[in-house]
């Protein structure tokens, strides 16, 4: 376990590799482990050093410090990202992110074209109206507002509701899907869960993607019940270098549901025009 003081406070991560930094962010309610095994194999093909973060209020980091309002949106985590690329060196690198975590991405990638040299996105929102309808419901800032303001109130209601709601939405995932979200949930605070998600919902990034000029992947479940898989019309439709891989058999987590496929489409994107990414180092 490797942790770093940030702003926020703790920033938990884990990497494995040697070589060229790539740096993974996972989804609303997950944690780094969402990578584990893309992480070992990406070290074991390629000469590359993986880094998995756990954003602030998930897994094991930071889960606030009195300024979790501030803490727990998209603009924070994109600034939490650069902090972790400060205090280990990182001038630039590839960033991947899975959901939430690739919205994030994206939006790092806007604000700091100069230190991302691709960008991937898995299952990610450009709209956060394409969110599915009980996480818009959950997003609401009159709920999180109230459950941020008063979590020893409203918290016990709120966790036995949204119990309910995942074991619905997660109906038709994989056992291993389902013992990797509730395990994550179990480590999430109830501001954490209902701020992010607030945030995410009124994310619109469609006027502002033009405007990235580095290579773009997005990866999408057909059967995404999650995020919309609609998403990868927009990806295509509002990036210049943007290219579209649909996973037919997979939901919101391509890397468990079609792992093969995956890990190819995305070793390949990785690999292409190494050599001026060499170049730029």
């Amino acid at each position: 376990m490797s942790s770093i003081v940030t702003q926020h406070g703790i920033l938990h991560y884990e990497a494995i590799g040697r070589g060229q930094p790539i740096i993974l962010l996972h989804g609303w309610i997950n944690s780094w482990d969402v990578w584990r095994d893309c992480m070992i194999a990406l070290a074991g093909s390629r000469d590359y050093r993986v880094y998995a973060l756990d954003f602030w209020g998930f897994g094991d980091s930071a889960k606030g410090n009195g300024n979790a309002a501030l803490s727990f949106r998209m603009d924070s985590y994109v600034e939490m990202v650069r902090q972790f690329m400060d205090r280990l060196g990182i001038m630039e690198s590839p960033l991947m992110g899975h959901s939430m975590g690739g919205t994030v991405a994206l939006q790092f990638a806007l604000s700091y074209p100069e230190r991302t040299q691709k960008v991937a996105v898995v299952g990610s929102p450009i709209v956060g109206s394409t969110l599915n309808l009980f996480l818009k419901i959950a997003g609401r800032n009159s709920l999180a507002g109230l459950v941020g303001r008063y979590p020893q109130v409203f918290g016990p209601v709120s966790e036995q509701v949204t119990k309910l709601i995942m074991h619905i939405i997660l109906a038709g995932d994989s056992a291993e899907v389902r013992k990797m979200i509730f395990r994550d949930w179990q480590r999430t605070t109830h501001e954490s869960f209902f701020l992010s998600i607030a945030d995410l919902r009124q994310t619109d990034l469609r006027n502002a993607l033009p405007a990235l000029k580095i290579p773009a992947l997005g990866i999408y479940g057909v059967k995404d019940n999650i995020v919309s898989p609609d998403n990868a019309k927009l990806f295509t439709h509002t990036i210049h270098r943007a290219e579209v891989a649909m996973m037919p058999h997979s939901r919101h987590f391509p890397m468990t549901d079609e792992p093969e496929s995956f890990l190819n489409t995305l070793e390949t994107f990785l690999c292409r025009h190494n050599s001026a990414l060499i170049g730029r180092g």
